[in-house]
């Protein structure tokens, strides 16, 4: 392999790093679902699900952003390109994934489809989606009523369990998108019929404008509309921000337009609603209607191909969407020099996969894996836009929101104006940022594209969405919630991957994060006792009551989770300000700074109820309004997490710090009650400070809990909650009412937050790799001397670096065959026999805690991607046996 096509994508990368070429401008930033969001929820109660389902996403104008299947925009989604598809069964158009809405599924919202992000490559000149489309009418209702007669006990009825795809009686359909140049986009759609029968299949390649010009809002106002119109061998695109662009297509096809407007008619009985709505085409191609406009004219355009497809055969359409600024009428090439370009792109693909994981000492299977996993991470970028403060007033020409909307959620977040590409934490469920699984993803992009993951960092900063308080908007759903405080861990992570070197980027970061850490220790340590009570803190129902919600006629809870977060947080601000010392002097006053706040932190948490002797674990403690301490002994991560809040300092670096040294040792000498959580250790002649929420010796007995296979360690990784609650589940009366917690190793029974609330016992890949890298931070100082049982009651003994890679294996394991050819996180025998359908692993959000099998949100290479940093920093070895 010649060394320029091993080179030409990371070209491409360094040329839109330095803004020489705009790759970065068009990519797969269609969301394949905008309805039922929150900034679609114009209802006064925030069902966001009722207030825009599914039944209208075909016929109703988005108000943000657009959904669609495989697409592509540009990164301020002006235009949008994508698939529909048609069965010729099918009661509607596919031109989006279908799935249950939070209250109709009995595990809360679950996308009823199979497909699959097969690769990409960072600048999205080469991307490739899979889809298995059924030829039989895809059971909408069916799905919909026998979900909803099943209890939270029973598991989810999947589209598989229909029948439907009996007999082999469906389409395989691949889209593959190369770019011959930064706005010059091949799309080539290949159907393939994996039925016994000779079929037709509809395939409609679909360009339109996103709706600006419904809204009356001041930022589209006096702005032309933009235009599609057919000039007898292409489509021809209009508009102010992209300019003129032209598609053109291979093949018999008929072109069809219509507006990108609601069908006021169909969804209100509106008589003066658009001639030729949203879905005109839909209903021309089913039932033959005059929907579409004779004039082949519109701000909607579809290029109908009607495919007939004998069993086993292949057929292939050809698209280009290329920039025009001149003549409609030049020459598209969708002959051989469009067949080179899928190639080179292809080539220049495998070889950017394949020497990032030679690099990495990371081939075979675990190569493919890493391809796999950052593949999805990067077909998760998705375009975001939500203006708080438009949504909570209304838009001018729509009629105005209730005003108690804005009491539901969101209402005090008006500076919030997103208008961004993020990296989203799955398409379909999540197709909005969370602001700790946003830092997940920037750490795994960051392997591959390190400055659009430092970039993607400082956006979570920016005032646009940092709140006035110095809070980090915690989701969509509710900005108020509190999110753990992974952000500046993720920064200083990323900062290593790259090199360590940009240290301006490091400091812009670390300013942010000092407004950020005020507002935790101003709000969150109600007792002022550097004891803190964060709340949910996103493991959902993990506890046994609702940690956000606890009656202050009860008490406060004080966290075990809240207060080692906050440690850990401490902790990285000092790395941070200690690396940036090394440019200015002045990060000397706040890293000796965060060396006491670490200290006050970590001595409350070791000294005050928290600790359990009896034990050796940590819990969360309900200190109630009578003078009563009830400690929560859940085994669980709650109590994990304190061992994250570890790291170390060198003697040299300390050297040329003599104020902070001189500081730092003041400090412990006067505060002997804290200088547990700091300790010396000499190692080849340099001596090493441990600093650790968690000492060595309390370290054995936490991990002897976390090790124990019957316990918290499953042959997948740490369970979220202790089996051994299986046979011992926790309860506890507070005020009248029972609380408690037992295992559950895949979906969760209770409807605490929500019906998807599932910490009680599966496999989470985030907290997973927090313990993995804590492990390995204190094996750098402890050494080879310092062992653990593993597991807990096998009699072998392995220094923790060794324990970090098994878990290590363990967690990419779930994604990689076993003995049997099957990959743990794969479900259904279908994954399990057949070659079409298990060619490449699915990313789920979770795993069940004793199986392994994937559950929850199937596209989430938000964080689950974490696997391929777990493979790129350290070679995950098989599990020790």
């Amino acid at each position: 392999m010649n060394a320029d096509r091993r080179g030409a994508e990371q070209q491409r990368l360094d040329e839109a790093d330095t803004g020489t070429v705009d790759w970065r401008g068009w990519g797969p930033y269609l969301a394949e679902r905008a309805w039922g969001t929150v900034r679609e929820d114009y209802s006064a109660d925030g069902d966001a699900w009722r207030s825009f389902p599914h039944d209208h996403a075909r016929s109703r104008a988005y108000r943000w952003n657009e959904d669609g299947m495989a697409g592509f925009c540009d990164d301020g989604q002006d235009w949008c390109l994508a698939l529909a598809l048609w069965n010729g069964a099918d009661p509607i158009l596919k031109e989006r994934m279908f799935g249950l809405g939070g209250p109709e599924g009995n595990h809360g919202e679950d996308v009823k489809e199979y497909w699959w992000h097969v690769d990409a490559t960072p600048t999205h000149s080469w991307n490739v989606w899979r889809y298995h489309y059924p030829q039989r009418a895809f059971p909408y209702d069916d799905l919909v009523a026998t979900n909803a007669s099943r209890s939270r006990t029973d598991p989810e009825y999947e589209l598989a369990d229909t029948g439907v795809f009996d007999d082999d009686r469906y389409w395989v359909v691949e889209v593959t998108y190369a770019k011959a140049a930064a706005h010059d986009l091949l799309m080539e759609i290949t159907v393939e019929n994996a039925g016994p029968d000779p079929a037709e299949l509809h395939v409609l390649p679909t360009l339109w404008f996103r709706n600006r010009w419904s809204w009356g809002a001041p930022t589209s106002a006096g702005e032309p509309r933009p235009s599609l119109r057919w000039t007898g061998d292409r489509v021809v695109a209009e508009s102010d921000r992209s300019g003129r662009l032209v598609l053109a297509a291979d093949g018999e096809f008929e072109p069809l337009f219509c507006a990108n407007e609601t069908n006021t008619a169909r969804l209100y009985g509106a008589t003066d609603g658009p001639r030729y709505p949203k879905d005109g085409i839909a209903d021309h191609v089913l039932h033959g209607t005059d929907s579409v406009d004779p004039s082949r004219s519109g701000t909607k355009a579809a290029l109908h191909h009607r495919l007939r497809v004998g069993p086993g055969e292949r057929r292939t359409v050809r698209l280009r969407l290329q920039a025009s600024p001149g003549s409609d009428h030049g020459a598209v090439d969708l002959g051989d020099g469009f067949a080179q370009v899928i190639t080179d792109r292809r080539a220049e693909a495998d070889a950017f996969w394949s020497e990032l994981a030679e690099r990495a000492g990371c081939t075979g299977d675990r190569g493919r894996l890493v391809r796999s996993a950052l593949s999805g991470l990067l077909w998760s970028k998705q375009f975001y836009h939500y203006d708080v403060a438009t949504w909570l007033d209304g838009d001018p020409a729509e009629p105005r929101p209730p005003a108690r909307r804005g009491a539901v959620r969101n209402g005090d977040w008006r500076q919030v104006s997103c208008h961004d590409v993020i990296v989203m934490p799955d398409v379909w469920e999540y197709p909005w940022f969370a602001v700790w699984d946003w830092a997940f993803h920037c750490v795994t992009l960051a392997h591959v594209d390190p400055a659009l993951a430092k970039a993607q960092l400082i956006l979570a900063l920016r005032e646009w969405y940092l709140h006035p308080t110095g809070m980090l908007p915690a989701y969509e759903w509710d900005f108020s919630d509190v999110n753990p405080p992974v952000h500046a861990w993720a920064a200083l992570t990323v900062f290593l991957i790259d090199g360590g070197r940009d240290t301006a980027f490091l400091a812009r970061v670390f300013h942010k994060l000092l407004i950020n850490f005020t507002w935790w220790v101003a709000t969150k340590d109600h007792g002022d006792n550097n004891l803190f009570e964060g709340g949910f803190l996103g493991l959902d129902n993990i506890a046994p009551l609702n940690r956000s919600a606890v009656p202050p006629e009860l008490g406060t809870l004080e966290q075990s989770d809240a207060t080692a977060w906050m440690a850990f947080y401490a902790l990285t601000m000092l790395d941070i300000a200690i690396t940036l010392c090394g440019r200015d002097r002045s990060y000397e006053d706040v890293a000796t700074k965060f060396f006491e706040q670490f200290l006050t932190i970590a001595g409350a948490a070791n000294n005050a109820s928290l600790w359990h002797p009896e034990d050796g674990f940590y819990y969360d403690v309900l200190h109630l309004t009578d003078g009563t301490d009830v400690p929560l002994r859940v085994k669980s991560l709650v109590g994990l997490i304190p061992v994250t809040a570890v790291s170390s300092l060198e003697q040299m670096p300390l050297a040329d710090l003599p104020d902070f040294t001189a500081r730092a040792d003041w400090f412990t000498d006067h505060h002997p009650e804290l200088a547990g959580a700091v300790q010396r250790h000499p190692r080849d002649g340099v001596e090493h400070r441990l600093l650790a929420l968690v000492d060595p010796d309390r370290l054995r007995t936490v991990l002897a809990a976390a090790f124990d296979e019957a316990g918290m360690l499953s042959a997948h990784g740490i369970r979220s909650v202790s089996a051994w609650h299986r046979e011992h589940p926790f309860r506890v009366e507070l005020g009248g009412v029972s609380a408690g917690v037992d295992y559950e190793p895949g979906e969760s029974t209770t409807a605490l937050f929500g019906g998807n609330s599932n910490w009680r016992g599966p496999v989470w890949m985030p907290l997973n790799v927090l313990l993995v890298e804590a492990l390995r931070r204190y094996d750098e100082v402890l050494g080879a001397d310092f062992t653990v049982e593993y597991p807990t009651g096998s009699g072998r003994r392995l220094r923790l670096h060794d324990v970090a890679d098994d878990l290590a294996g363990r967690l990419a394991g779930l994604f990689l065959p076993g003995p049997d050819g099957v990959r743990p996180s794969d479900t259904g025998s279908r994954f399990a026999t057949d070659p079409r359908w298990n060619a490449d692993p699915t990313f789920s959000e979770y795993f069940h805690g004793d199986t392994g099998a994937g559950l929850g949100a199937s596209h989430q290479t938000g964080w689950t991607a974490l696997v391929a940093h777990l493979l790129l920093t350290r070679h995950a070895d098989d599990p020790v046996s």
